[in-house]
């Protein structure tokens, strides 16, 4: 069925390359060396997307020289002004893992839809690719989370792909809105329940089960947050398990 006989995905809540050099250069931490392991290839094919950034090359160049460390094949898909591949469906499908960036998650759905890329995605789930990302990376394969999107101010967003049954909370402890935005939008029913991560966790999904949750900070926590059946919330702390550096 699939490389590995599973569906993987690893949603990031941050803390995916730490900067280096006054900010020139990117260093990928034990999260992203965490997510080709997945693959369980030797030297699996890393597929970069940076729809949520506008496909910014400054971005792209850094995430290729962050991965030059790593034994990996790496190329990229853009869309803008036009796809840099001919056949986008089948570069995604030959993807041992796909890693999306932060930005924009509204922009980067209504995008994909344009360009089918969101059927595709869903397709390379199922066939057992690895699908990871951070903040939008890690909301798009949600039924969604809060967003600035928008605006400065954060807003519930239920567009995501849903390959995952679950909202997506992302900057947890780094973002004053965050977790209050998510409770409010669990409570009132405009978001399902779902889980969240910290800076610096990665929540780890196996098929649409949540099986645990990896971090490099120490102090970083996942919480799973549900309604209470009163109007309000509850949230379960859950203990990630630390990766070595």
């Amino acid at each position: 069925m699939s490389r590995a006989g599973q569906s993987h995905i690893l949603a990031i809540g941050g803390g995916s390359f730490r900067q280096v050099r006054c900010y020139a250069f990117w260093e990928p931490s034990p999260l992203m060396r965490y997510a080709l392991d997945l693959t369980g290839q030797d030297r699996p094919k890393l597929g970069l997307v940076a729809t949520a950034v506008g496909d910014d090359t400054d971005i792209l160049a850094k995430m290729y020289g962050a991965f030059q460390r790593f034994d990996a094949e790496v190329s990229h898909l853009t869309v803008f002004p036009m796809p840099n591949v001919e056949d986008p469906r089948a570069w995604i499908l030959e993807q041992d893992v796909i890693y999306v960036t932060g930005g924009s998650v509204a922009n980067l759905a209504a995008l994909w839809r344009t360009h089918g890329l969101d059927e595709a995605f869903a397709e390379a789930w199922r066939a057992g690719i690895v699908l990871s990302g951070q903040s939008a990376g890690a909301l798009c394969w949600h039924v969604g989370g809060n967003t600035d999107s928008f605006g400065p101010e954060l807003r519930p967003w239920a567009e995501g792909l849903a390959l995952l049954p679950y909202s997506c909370g992302v900057h947890y402890n780094s973002e004053p809105q965050r977790r209050p935005v998510l409770h409010e939008s669990i409570a009132s029913g405009a978001l399902p329940e779902g889980y969240a991560a910290d800076e610096g966790v990665a929540l780890h999904y196996v098929g649409t089960e949540f099986v645990q949750a990896v971090t490099v900070d120490p102090a970083g926590y996942a919480y799973h947050v549900q309604p209470d059946g009163t109007g309000g919330v509850k949230e379960l702390r859950i203990e990630p398990r630390l990766l070595k550096p």
